[in-house]
């Protein structure tokens, strides 16, 4: 009688929380309208970032914080479902680890675009046929995706949001581990989990594809092999995972940016990238840095990437803590551009603990 009673109870919460989501969903419309009318875009990381700061602080348990904002990715993904369709492109094809972070940013209720390459992610925003992009931009282990770097310097796309999404390799097939002859992934994926790879399937031939889920389709349709993937391709190609977690080095993790024709309010904790280019003089970029430590800025990244258009020549890659409309980041911004050839705000955006 008790487990029929707590079930009652549940019942009846279910349907206030149905009330209640369809409640917010009518305010949410509300908003999308006036969002029409001024010409804003539904996606606000500003928002996103205000709406998860106060779960957290609502939070009293016994769910954890993690478990809440999965809900709200929902929750959010079905109210601007209800204002526009938005269409995500990102660096396909279906699960890539690009896929799952975009998944993680903007949720289910999102028509995604696989591209097959990061230029036409850029693109399809450019040419309004998407509404954003996802691009990956750096590996914790193996660092800069130097062709995202690359596409920001002719962009006119700002960057609007990131994304943080540990990396987790899985070895997955149709067969057993011990009838494993084979295994296919990327070169850069092997050298991640050599280790595993090693001790477990020392004699197995490891062969170099064009992505994981490229790999995952072949798996599907061979016997005795097997592939390194993400957890969402064996539920797409129906593969058995065989051992979950086999990198060789843990916290594993890939920054992506979300690149739109939008800019971002500022929310009181962000990160801004610019990129520039020096005069070829002595001590030129010794100089560029000093604004940054005059105004008090700190410095989370500086990468350069050669500007293809002269021998020598580099741009700089900067991400600094601050917003662009701060006063403290105009100022340094002011004192930069006196000082460099070239100077290009990529983005302020909401910042990732």
């Amino acid at each position: 009688m008790e487990l029929k009673k707590f079930r009652r109870k549940i019942d009846q919460l279910d349907a206030q929380i149905i009330h209640l989501l369809n409640q917010r969903a009518n305010v949410s419309l509300a908003i999308g309208q006036e969002k029409m009318k001024k010409k804003k875009g539904v996606f606000a990381p500003e928002r996103e970032k205000e709406i998860f700061r106060r779960i957290k602080n609502l939070n009293g348990g016994p769910l954890s914080v993690e478990a809440l904002e999965a809900v709200y990715r929902e929750i959010l993904s079905g109210s601007r479902s209800l204002e526009k369709k938005l269409r995500i492109s990102y660096l396909g094809p279906q699960a890539t680890f690009t896929h799952l972070a975009a998944q993680k940013k903007f949720g289910s209720q999102i028509e995604y675009v696989p591209c097959t390459n990061i230029s036409e992610v850029f693109r399809r925003v450019e040419k309004e046929e998407c509404d954003y992009g996802v691009v990956p931009i750096e590996n914790s282990i193996e660092g800069a995706v130097t062709h995202t770097f690359d596409l920001l310097v002719d962009s006119d796309l700002k960057i609007c949001s990131q994304i943080l999404l540990e990396i987790s390799h899985n070895l997955m097939s149709r067969s057993t581990l011990a009838r494993v002859k084979k295994v296919y992934s990327k070169m850069e994926v092997f050298g991640q989990c050599r280790n595993w790879l090693n001790a477990h399937l020392p004699r197995a031939e490891l062969l170099d594809v064009v992505s994981t889920t490229r790999a995952a389709q072949m798996v599907a349709t061979e016997k005795q092999a097997a592939c390194i993937a993400s957890s969402i391709a064996a539920q797409v190609y129906n593969l058995r995972v065989l051992a979950r977690d086999i990198e060789d080095v843990s916290h594993n993790i890939t920054r992506f940016l979300v690149i739109a024709k939008t800019d971002v309010p500022p929310t009181g904790k962000d990160r801004t990238s610019i990129l520039f280019s020096i005069k070829d003089k002595v001590g030129a970029l010794h100089a560029m840095l000093a604004p940054f430590s005059k105004n008090r800025i700190n410095l989370t990244k500086i990468e350069s990437r050669p500007s293809k258009k002269k021998a020598w020549d580099y741009y700089f890659f900067v991400d600094f803590e601050g917003h662009r409309e701060d006063q403290n980041v105009k100022r340094a911004l002011s004192q930069l551009e006196d000082m460099c050839k070239y100077l290009k705000i990529l983005g302020s955006y909401p910042d990732t603990p």
